[in-house]
């Protein structure tokens, strides 16, 4: 299992770099599906998700008796899968443009996310109401953090 929660690290990295390089730009179209961000507000707000996220990962992998632990880690599996579809894919469909973060999304969180659900069902780890309640809590505080995080950086960062 060590080595699938790395590969839960790696996968959200990539994702989390590629949103980095090309969303700021991308959300400077109009549209109704993405509010403008720049750079650096993006930046900050996708670095502490990612050290979240690492932090949820290596919490689960040390303190193995801890629920709060895996309850987070595991709503961070469901969250990041949820997260390829809704908003990745489903703007690119109606859209019509590529959303920034999807092919990391499809090819390496969908994926990967999955495999290490699996797993955990495999061996008795979780239950699917601690799966759809864990990942509905933690999606909803990731979805209310960001916007936080982006006025946070507003506020500490250099306006550029």
């Amino acid at each position: 299992m060590d080595y699938l929660v790395i590969f839960f690290c790696l996968a959200i990295t990539l994702h989390n770099i590629e949103e980095a390089i090309w969303l700021p730009q991308w959300s400077l179209q109009p549209s109704k599906y993405q509010k403008a961000v720049t750079p650096s507000e993006f930046h900050f707000a996708v670095i502490i998700i990612t050290m979240l996220a690492y932090l949820s990962a290596f919490s689960y992998l040390y303190f193995l008796e801890s629920e709060i632990a895996k309850w987070i880690f595991i709503g961070f599996l469901g969250s990041m899968i949820f997260n390829a579809i809704f908003p990745h894919l489903l703007v690119t469909i109606l859209t019509k443009t590529y959303a920034p973060g999807l092919l990391t999304g499809l090819l390496l969180n969908i994926p990967i996310n999955s495999l290490i659900i699996i797993e955990l069902f495999d061996n008795h780890l979780i239950i699917w109401k601690e799966l759809i309640i864990s990942t509905a809590v933690i999606g909803i505080i990731l979805l209310s953090l960001i916007p936080l995080l982006f006025k946070m950086s507003r506020k500490i960062l250099p306006h550029t």
